[in-house]
């Protein structure tokens, strides 16, 4: 077999709640400040989670013009605005590659729900006849994809992959794919959700996933691995990473935050929502992408985990992480930034994975936030409450997806 392509990551940008600035957010992440409030996109009175982690300040104006805005879903806008900074960030905006070997790749998990939601109150209220034209442009999920590579002129396969909660590190991985086989030369890569609405917080509720509990404290509601943890916190926003092959960024004298360096994914078959409680799926994935990078388990020093601040995900992590590093699990360092973040469903994946770039690169291990009691389920390293400045040379990010998606991304230091 030949040997692999080398795949480097060389411009990122995001739209998050903590942050809407690359260097903003990783500050944010840095110094565990959390962008976790009472929720302010809607009246949340008539649903029992009255907390998300909302982008705020966020001025779509900056990126796109305020008529073309208009024609674009939230969770578009965001991938937009985040698709720029990355851009602008690898340096494309002064020398653009040739844009029939740009390609794009974005997870996505729901779509423009603030259009649907709007366009069945118009539908119930006015009929058919009056509903907007753009509708349909807003609302389905391959919109973010298409904007982008129009925005950015990318002419390669412009593509939208939906694995739910998986659905960013998927893309990710299925872009390091086409690279490797050389069906592009850069990949604009990640994941978006705008999910914040009445219609989506109520439908969560109905499943019982969101934390109810701490709707006073909201700064207090997201703590994954924590034994009084009961439920995510829907977040929103957009990462995207420029992936590249080494020859392509060699010859231009890129800057470089880290290597891509492997994927897995698996299927646990086995529940719509619940994660497989003996954690084979997970287990199978993180191997996976391990072999894929060439890495052994006793390598890898940081592990960005799914970490929803659920019970069954969190125990079934902590399982999963046992059962693939065995005594090494003593040495690794494992944290949620969700416990920041808020869970970004599509994007969830796409933000760990940027976050596991600048990890590397400063050789810093992000916390996990509000970790107060200890669950006899979850007796790892999960960096609690304050970042540790220390080596690191091997990261990755898992993700963990209703429909029983596992994925898993693999970074090493360059």
């Amino acid at each position: 077999m030949s040997e692999k392509k080398r795949v480097l990551i060389t411009g990122l940008g995001v739209i998050s709640p903590v942050g809407n600035t690359v260097d903003e957010m990783w500050q944010n992440i840095r110094n565990g400040v959390g962008g976790i409030g009472r929720i302010t996109k809607f009246d949340p009175e008539r649903v029992d989670a009255k907390v998300a982690g909302e982008v705020k300040d966020f001025d779509v104006k900056q990126y796109v013009d305020f008529k073309e805005s208009k024609r674009m879903a939230l969770f578009t806008q965001y991938a937009v605005a985040a698709a720029k900074q990355a851009w602008q960030d690898a340096g494309f905006d002064a020398a653009p590659p040739v844009p029939e070997r740009v390609s794009v790749m974005i997870g996505n998990g729901i779509g423009g729900r603030e259009v649907d939601q709007d366009g069945y109150k118009t539908l119930f209220d006015r009929g058919p006849s009056r509903l907007s034209p753009m509708l349909i442009p807003k609302l389905i999920a391959n919109e973010a994809a298409g904007n982008i590579s129009i925005m950015l002129n990318a002419k390669g396969t412009a593509h939208t992959l939906v694995t739910a909660c998986a659905s960013g590190t998927d893309a990710l991985g299925h872009a390091l794919d086409m690279i490797r086989c050389g069906r592009a030369d850069v990949i604009i890569a990640g994941g978006t959700e705008a999910t914040i609405t009445e219609y989506c917080i109520g439908g969560f509720c109905s499943m019982k996933a969101l934390s109810t509990r701490y709707n006073d404290c909201p700064e207090k509601a997201c703590r994954p691995f924590d034994l009084n943890r009961d439920g995510f916190i829907m977040g929103e926003g957009a990462a995207i990473l420029i992936l590249e092959s080494e020859e392509h960024a060699k010859a231009r004298g890129a800057k470089v935050y880290a290597e891509f360096a492997g994927y897995g994914g698996s299927g646990d078959a086995y529940h719509l929502t619940a994660p497989e409680p003996t954690a084979t799926g997970a287990i199978s994935a993180i191997r996976y992408a391990l072999d894929d990078a060439g890495v052994t388990p006793e390598q890898v020093d940081y592990m960005n985990a799914h970490g929803t601040s659920t019970h069954l995900n969190d125990a079934m992590e902590t399982k999963a992480a046992k059962g693939v590093f065995g005594d090494h699990v003593s040495k690794l360092r494992i944290s949620s930034t969700k416990s920041m973040t808020g869970h970004m469903l599509g994007a969830a994946g796409a933000i760990e994975a940027l976050i596991c770039s600048l990890a590397l690169r400063d050789g810093f291990y992000p916390p996990t936030i509000n970790y107060e009691t200890p669950d006899p389920e979850c007796d790892l390293n999960y960096v609690p409450n304050h970042g540790v400045a220390a080596p690191m040379n091997v990261a990755i990010s898992s993700s963990l997806g209703f429909g029983g998606h596992n994925g898993c991304l693999v970074f090493k230091k360059v």
